[in-house]
């Protein structure tokens, strides 16, 4: 990918030459006023902007993607995440970082993570982890470096990258200042056919510690690489620990195709371990036994994490030992509209997990979300139609809402509309037989409830939506049409027999959508 004129890397090389000329002193000053005549402009822009959040975590301007090494540290939550701090597309990835005390009400740092000329990350810093080394916070995140195809581990046919892993440390109490190791501290494997060789994880046992790193095979299908230290500079290839299909399709990007597994995360939960991946266009989860004597995952039950717009999935521990879930809520738009927008993506609300008795993954958004409800409606009781009247009266304003439908109808359905007519639809419907959920055009299968009540947990925040039903299946959708009004139960709907429906305003974050 080509870079811009003047992006950050090439401006820092050539700032030390220009400091001499006091021509370009005064060429400078003079961008320096355009460029904040063209910020205090976007931000403008930005706080007017009702498709952009309002409670969810995402920079200032610009680029976001994979949630990195989220972490709990003297008693504050730490997000890093990747970030193009040039422009509203993917480049030149660098690691942004914000901090909280709640999960939910963010302050923005500066950039934590950015590439160096001449390492082996000149070329990005992706994603990876953070971790307690003993009282040290201690990142190991993907460097990459443009390289020959024959050296490359990432062809995707953009970039032909070579990835390694590498390190930081910091001995700042707040994580703002990092210290990279130059050298990295594993490269990939010599002469194998991988596809891939990044998003690093990590969990210790005892007095090692275990470090798998997303790959996989052409023709074979994802895996995960698995690798022991003592000091996580020095690391010992063991072998494989899971390993994936190859959906038997062809395709230039290995993960387009399920043969590279992208953002794994691995960790016990409920008396099982759990393994997350993203490949082939879904976010997979999967329980199952790790075999402590062979080291290797043994999977028992499997299923989709989110089946809309959600990737790069990664967890944390919370202040109470929790385990709590991050995504990536992706766009939608192509990237015309992201520039002319400026900005692109989102975290998604923390979503607290758990496993059923059948040992399936379960979740939850994260109590501490509550803190921004406001104004509250509850509609339950009465004859349906008395329940359907009661609950048209509902408005959210400013597409920043939240909404908890509980029902027993096998067809049913709650439409979400503004002046302009439907904006948001959830329906439930039966198929040969088979319960089904449709969000907004999406449909997936559901399993057979015995009692036959059923949960819509919704989360309107700007153009994104975050649905979880039965708190096991969940839809996030982006929706890219102005609103008119506020939003109300649409007449459309066809509620079934209702035993509740909650709504509540929530409150924004900050009061011109840039987060803090």
């Amino acid at each position: 990918m080509s870079e811009k004129p003047w992006s950050r890397r090439r401006f820092l090389g050539a700032s030390a030459a220009s400091v001499l000329m006091s021509s370009s002193l005064r060429g400078s000053s003079i961008t320096n006023l355009v460029d904040d005549a063209q910020d205090a402009a976007l931000q403008a822009r930005l706080a007017a902007d009702p498709l952009r959040p309002q409670y969810h975590l995402l920079p200032a301007k610009n680029w976001m993607n994979d949630p990195n090494g989220p972490i709990y540290w003297k008693r504050r939550y730490h997000m890093f995440f990747q970030y193009n701090p040039n422009a509203a597309v993917w480049g030149d990835m660098h690691w942004n970082h914000a901090t909280s005390e709640d999960m939910v009400h963010w302050k923005h740092l500066p950039i934590a993570l950015a590439p160096t000329p001449g390492w082996d990350d000149a070329d990005g810093c992706f994603t990876g982890s953070a971790v307690d080394d003993r009282g040290t916070a201690t990142i190991l995140y993907t460097g990459v470096r443009s390289v020959p195809p024959e050296r490359a581990t990432l062809r995707d046919g953009h970039a032909n990258f070579r990835e390694v892993q590498c390190l930081a440390t910091s001995g700042d109490p707040q994580l703002r200042s990092w210290t990279k190791w130059k050298s990295p501290v594993i490269e990939p494997p010599r002469d194998s056919p991988i596809t891939g060789f990044r998003d690093p994880f990590l969990w210790r046992d005892g007095d090692t510690w275990y470090l798998g790193v997303a790959s996989g095979l052409r023709k074979v299908g994802g895996n995960v690489l698995l690798y022991r230290s003592r000091d996580l500079r020095k690391w010992e290839y063991l072998h494989v620990l899971a390993q994936g299909q190859w959906t038997g399709r062809d395709a230039v990007n290995a993960v387009d195709s399920g043969e590279m597994w992208e953002c794994p995360d691995f960790f016990a939960l409920g008396g099982k371990h759990v393994l997350l991946y993203s490949t082939a266009g879904k976010v997979a989860w999967e329980t199952g036994e790790l075999d402590r004597n062979e080291l290797v995952f043994h999977s028992q039950r499997h299923g989709i994490l989110d089946h809309g717009a959600y990737y790069a999935q990664k967890t944390q521990l919370d202040a109470h030992g929790n385990r709590v879930l991050w995504g990536w809520v992706t766009e939608k738009r192509p990237d015309d509209e992201l520039r002319a927008a400026g900005w692109a993506g989102c975290m998604s609300l923390p979503r607290v997990l758990s496993l059923n008795g059948a040992g399936d993954l379960e979740m939850r958004v994260a109590p501490e979300v509550e803190k921004l409800r406001a104004e509250s409606l509850t509609v339950s009781g009465g004859s349906p139609p008395e329940q359907t009247y009661a609950a048209r009266r509902i408005e959210i304003e400013d597409l920043c809402g939240e909404f908890l439908w509980r029902t027993s109808a096998t067809d049913g359905s709650l439409v979400l509309a503004d002046r302009g007519g439907a904006w948001f639809t959830c329906a439930f419907e039966t198929q040969d037989g088979s319960p089904r959920l449709t969000v907004n055009g999406k449909s997936i299968s559901l399993p057979t409830i015995g009692d036959g009540k059923r949960e819509c947990h919704i989360f309107v925040d700007g153009s994104v939506v975050e649905l979880i039903c039965d708190q096991a299946h969940a839809i996030t959708t982006r929706i890219y049409r102005k609103p008119d009004g506020p939003l109300r139960i649409g007449p459309e709907s066809s509620l079934g027999p209702l035993g509740e429906i909650n709504a509540w305003q929530l409150k924004p974050i900050s009061k011109d959508r840039l987060t803090t």
